[in-house]
């Protein structure tokens, strides 16, 4: 069965890696039930987890990077790679889960996570410069970028309460095989492949354009 390890939420830290002075990778696991809402435009609005914070606004936020998900058995995998110690919330992520292959996740995939929360697979996380700086680990970004374990955005379709230990159904699976690994290796190493992606309508409308503009030259 598929379930939530922790729900994560950030604190501003100190970061020479960033645009802004502080950041809100940081995160650590919420005691209690948090609550999950639809966040405002991109740009002017930070995650969709209460409690959460986003500092870099240009790039973090909004309704299409509401909520963050990363499986715990990728972050074991790197835990055995790297040879420390990784909890919940240290790549960033706002949901750790158990039991589910978020890389193989679709795009507009759909999640039911306890009784109240609908969310929707959109996007996979790019790595970038203060996620490298953060974890201290040379050459992070080409490390990340080859495992093509990236993680998921997701967008919230219904908004409620979850809290750790809730299971984590996939009520709805799209017709087509746009993966959330597919699109990352497609948006990063192997530009190949974005065509692909043009059959998932519910990549983010941003994400969509750059698609075009890539395959159009």
């Amino acid at each position: 069965m598929a379930y939530l390890i922790s729900v994560n939420a950030g604190t501003p830290v100190p970061t020479d890696h960033s645009s802004t002075p502080t950041t809100g990778i940081d995160k650590r696991p919420v005691d209690g039930p948090v609550r999950v809402t639809v966040p405002g435009p991109e740009g002017t609005a930070p995650t969709g987890i209460a409690g959460d914070v986003v500092c870099d606004l240009r790039v973090h936020g909004g309704p299409d990077k509401a909520v963050y998900a990363y499986a715990r058995e990728d972050l074991d995998r790197w835990t055995a790679e790297l040879g420390k110690d990784l909890p919940g919330g240290v790549f960033g992520e706002n949901l750790t889960t158990s039991g589910l292959d978020v890389t193989g996740a679709r795009i507009g995939e759909r999640w039911r996570i306890g009784a109240e929360v609908l969310l929707e697979v959109c996007a996979p996380r790019i790595p970038c410069r203060t996620f490298a700086g953060w974890l201290d680990e040379q050459g992070w970004i080409r490390r990340f970028t080859e495992r093509a374990e990236p993680g998921a955005y997701l967008r919230v379709l219904q908004e409620g309460t979850i809290r750790a230990g809730d299971p984590i159904e996939v009520v709805h699976t799209p017709a087509h095989d746009v993966t959330i690994g597919l699109a990352f290796r497609a948006l990063t190493a192997e530009p190949e492949l974005l065509p692909l992606l043009v059959a998932a309508d519910e990549l983010p409308e941003r994400t969509k354009e750059k698609v075009r503009a890539r395959v159009s030259q």
